[in-house]
């Protein structure tokens, strides 16, 4: 089976073990994104997995590209363009003390992407399933848009689609939320959402 990802994939930054972010002077970087971590996952069940985004076109943007590739994702989809990654502070919870995220990712590269930069039949050729998150069309209306195109090009193409809803208060109110992912939802097969999220979201 070929699975297509599609999304944000960003450097983070955390502290050793539990500590809180600058406890010590020294953070530990990695990659990671929902749908990036998805890829990565299938690909060590030995599924075709391949990962689709927008990365700049420098040391950390090709960095990103090694260690997808190192687990076997297929990057050929990934486009180039922007100035910058999206990067998130991360401290883990212990205790009372719950675990901590920072989004540092305004104007990342993917977020200023345009339509023209996807060509999803050539994406999703030979593909037999897409998935994308409620995170990515979150960052931009026009993320919104390539989502939407990206879903109806699979449909159109026999590709089933699942979207895991993953809301985030974070990157858009439920007011903007609502209406894009009722629409997104409309095109999908398999739908990934918890209760609260789905009276949330869905009313």
């Amino acid at each position: 089976m070929r699975i297509v990802t599609f999304g944000e994939i960003m450097l983070r930054l955390s502290p050793t073990g539990y500590e809180r972010l600058f406890q010590s002077d020294r953070l530990t970087g990695s990659f990671g994104g929902a749908e990036a971590n998805v890829a990565i996952s299938l690909a060590n069940f030995g599924e075709d997995a391949a990962f689709v985004t927008r990365l700049p076109d420098q040391a950390v943007g090709h960095g990103a590209i090694r260690t997808l590739r190192s687990f076997g994702v297929d990057t050929a989809g990934i486009c180039f363009g922007g100035d910058r990654m999206g990067l998130y502070y991360q401290e883990k919870g212990v205790g009372v003390r719950d675990s901590l995220c920072i989004y540092d990712r305004a104007h990342s590269a993917i977020a200023e992407a345009s339509p023209s930069d996807f060509d999803w039949d050539s994406l999703l050729s030979g593909a037999d399933w897409f998935h994308f998150t409620g995170i990515t069309p979150a960052l931009s209306p026009v993320l919104a848009d390539i989502c939407r195109t990206a879903c109806l090009t699979a449909r159109r193409l026999g590709v089933r689609v699942s979207c895991d809803l993953n809301y985030r208060e974070k990157l858009w109110p439920l007011s903007a939320a609502r209406p894009v992912m009722a629409e997104l939802c409309s095109l999908v097969d398999v739908c990934i959402a918890n209760e609260g999220e789905v009276r949330d979201l869905f009313e």
